[in-house]
């Protein structure tokens, strides 16, 4: 839509909200990790650590699950066009989760009571950062003839992210800001009530796995399936992280509530 930011050339609406997210869900972080009486200095230093491995793992699994065609064109994989990429976010989260751990370990900050105040966190800076792919086109959807379809026009959003232009398109984009903003909402409010360590991790982790498996049948996949069948392989992602979600859920609504 608005690839550029205010029509400046070389700044991209995409990175300012990037930063935005990546600011407000610091932010955001501390301000809970001081209520939860957690060492706020080294959640920030770990909000940042992980901040960078998420950069990281979301390019890493974007060459991964499209494997086959940077075989066929390496060079691609240092290219204008890879480096502006966002990547796969559940590569970035994955590689954010495993910093988080051995960070934590490290500093000796509680794991399960730490990751509980990165969740709503997580949850509000992503949904700023959907609206980044939004403007700059990437992670279209497929071809929709809804009232609410999204028809992308600006050529440099087709040159940065390959947007087929002038075919009104799902804004899969917009869908998963919104359950985004809905989940922060969510854990925001359960955060603020007794809790079990790792309610409120197990919380976002199945919410958002579901929403992004309903969104998936929507979206565009220009990245290739892993595993082949009707699934892509971000649903069995989801699935995955679901599992792993009620258990941290089911494991927390038994042991002793505690305030964030």
């Amino acid at each position: 839509m608005y690839p550029e930011f205010l029509h400046i050339p070389l700044l991209h609406t995409y990175g300012v909200l990037v930063v935005v997210a990546l600011l407000t869900a610091l932010w955001l972080i501390s301000r809970l990790a001081k209520c939860a009486g957690l060492n706020v200095d080294a959640v920030t230093n770990l909000g940042i650590y992980c901040a960078l491995a998420a950069i990281a793992g979301a390019k890493l699994m974007m060459f991964l699950v499209d494997l086959p065609y940077y075989r066929q064109h390496p060079a691609e994989i240092f290219s204008i066009s890879t480096l502006r990429a966002g990547g796969v976010f559940y590569g970035g989260l994955i590689a954010a989760l495993a910093t988080a751990w051995w960070y934590m370990r490290k500093t000796r900050l509680p794991l399960l009571k730490t990751a509980d105040t990165f969740a709503p966190g997580i949850a509000l800076g992503h949904g700023i950062g959907r609206l980044g792919c939004f403007a700059a086109g990437c992670c279209w959807g497929v071809e929709c003839h809804r009232p609410w379809a999204v028809t992308f026009t600006n050529p440099a959003a087709q040159e940065w992210t390959g947007v087929p232009l002038g075919i009104p398109l799902h804004p899969t984009q917009l869908y998963e800001a919104a359950a985004e903003f809905a989940i922060f909402g969510v854990l925001y409010w359960r955060i603020g009530k007794p809790h079990g360590k790792g309610a409120v991790l197990g919380l976002y982790l199945m919410l958002y796995s579901a929403a992004r498996f309903v969104v998936e049948f929507f979206r565009f996949h220009e990245q290739g399936n892993l595993f082949g069948g009707p699934l892509d392989a971000t649903q069995w992602i989801s699935a995955g992280l679901f599992a792993l979600g009620a258990a941290l859920f089911i494991r927390g609504a038994g042991s002793r509530p505690a305030h964030a």
